[in-house]
């Protein structure tokens, strides 16, 4: 698929978002990428996924993990394409950590997912646990990098598409000055 395509199908899957929004950072936006609405229509879902299967499918992998919420329909359904064993890693007391008897093997070849890369703060936790269990980083792949570059982890970051997403200060918003309330949308507390 072409940017366009791609484009076109987060919008009719509701992903593309426009209005006034407070981010996880604190930041504002006009512009917000809410990728659970694509996991709501399958069509969508596999289309987009096949996109970032397409950019790790001549690497070993023997496991695909994501990060609650963003990561875990996404990972299971990227190890679906990939036939390869799926987990996801959520928060406890504040940190990332393994739940509900999942387990990495020593050695393990672990591909990290995520839909939306920001700063990737979530994803740098999720790989520092893979690392402390003696897995090992293939890669890290996410359906939106907004990063910009500007992320916590080093691993290389592959993506379905990239965006530059403008944000302000809530000293400096545009939209706070004329008056727009701002909406959090995310399921991240700030």
């Amino acid at each position: 698929m072409n940017r366009e395509e791609i484009l076109k199908v987060l919008e009719d899957a509701g992903v593309l978002l426009k209005g006034h929004f407070l981010l996880t950072s604190g930041r504002h936006s006009e512009r917000y990428l809410q990728c659970a609405q694509l996991f709501k229509t399958p069509e969508y879902s596999k289309l987009i996924t096949k996109e970032l299967v397409k950019k790790f499918e001549n690497e070993k992998i023997d496991l695909v993990i994501g990060p609650a919420i963003g990561g875990i329909i996404l990972s299971y359904e990227v190890a679906r394409q990939l036939n390869v064993r799926n987990i996801f890693m959520e928060r406890e007391n504040g940190e990332m950590t393994l739940r509900r008897g999942f387990n990495i093997e020593r050695g393990e070849k672990v591909l990290v997912v995520e839909d939306v890369v920001t700063t990737g703060g979530s994803v740098k936790e999720v790989i520092d646990v893979i690392k402390e269990k003696g897995g090992e980083i293939v890669g890290v792949g996410s359906i939106v990098d907004r990063s910009s570059g500007n992320r916590k982890f080093s691993e290389e970051l592959k993506s379905v598409i990239k965006f530059n997403i403008e944000t302000y200060d809530t000293d400096n918003c545009p939209l706070c000055q004329k008056g727009l309330k701002a909406i959090k949308p995310g399921s991240r507390e700030i």
